[in-house]
């Protein structure tokens, strides 16, 4: 969730692994700055929204589990979600990690995204401006769910542009997939995802990073560590702020925090 996403580089298969250097975090702390507030400080929130607004400043995106971490009721996370997709504030999108893993973006924020990526398929394919102003006009605001199936794609009531025949149809589909705006789903190819337009490294860097942390705490000899210390870490693996990851295993459940004399202290969770 945030600014339109950043540009990573993702390092090619086989090559060894590197440390972090300045220009890493330059690039990927985009919408973060030196005197951000700490983690341990800014955990936990009463209100869904401004709870989504702070992570906003903080990382290029959030995840569901992060928003978890954050406020304590979840019954009630889910209820103003639901509340702020119906409000077209913000969309929840599935990731294609192999987990149960949703994003959530703040709406202006995707619709800049998808600009990026409309202009950048309009220099490959001049005849493409119609149906992506009908995938921003109609299907969006029509279907907030993290999916859409192929009938109900080409059967919206004011779809005309895709069901002037099959060619056509399966041509507008197949661009909106190459901007990363639908993601094929493969158990059923006749559903698609709605997805985030150059989302690849992000999900690298997720998947990656979580990998990253745990194995740094699992490496402790009682695989905890104060909080206030983790979060200055910097990871190699990932190109996203270590609080990302942070809120993201404390809300999936994978590492608990517990309150002690010293600060707040993070602990992989054995149950």
């Amino acid at each position: 969730m945030a600014e339109p996403w950043p540009s990573y580089s993702s390092s090619s298969r086989g090559k060894k692994k590197r440390p972090r250097s300045p220009n890493d975090d330059a690039t990927s702390s985009q919408g973060r700055t030196e005197n951000s507030t700490s983690l341990e400080d800014n955990l936990i929130f009463s209100d869904t929204l401004i709870a989504l607004q702070l992570m906003r400043t903080q990382f290029p995106k959030l995840e569901k589990s992060q928003l978890y971490s954050s406020v304590k009721d979840r019954t009630q996370v889910d209820r103003d979600l639901e509340s702020l997709k119906k409000d077209r504030v913000l969309r929840v999108f599935k990731l294609n990690t192999g987990q149960d893993d949703h994003a959530i973006m703040f709406m202006d924020d995707y619709l800049k995204q998808m600009e990026s990526a409309v202009r950048r398929s309009k220099g490959k394919n001049q005849d493409c401006s119609e149906v992506f102003e009908w995938f921003e006009k109609y299907v969006l605001p029509s279907k907030l769910d993290v999916s859409i199936d192929h009938l109900e794609l080409v059967s919206f009531s004011h779809c005309s542009l895709l069901s002037n025949g099959g060619d056509a149809r399966d041509k507008h589909i197949t661009l909106l997939m190459n901007a990363g705006l639908l993601t094929r789903q493969l158990i059923d190819p006749n559903m698609y995802w709605f997805s985030i337009p150059s989302i690849g490294p992000i999900l690298k860097g997720l998947t990656q990073g979580r990998k990253e942390v745990l194995s740094l705490l699992n490496r402790r000899k009682y695989k905890e560590m104060l909080l206030s210390s983790l979060e200055k870490t910097r990871l190699r693996l990932s190109p996203l702020d270590v609080r990302f990851h942070l809120r993201d295993l404390i809300g999936s459940g994978q590492i608990k925090t517990v309150q002690t004399a010293t600060g707040l202290l993070a602990r992989v969770s054995t149950d």
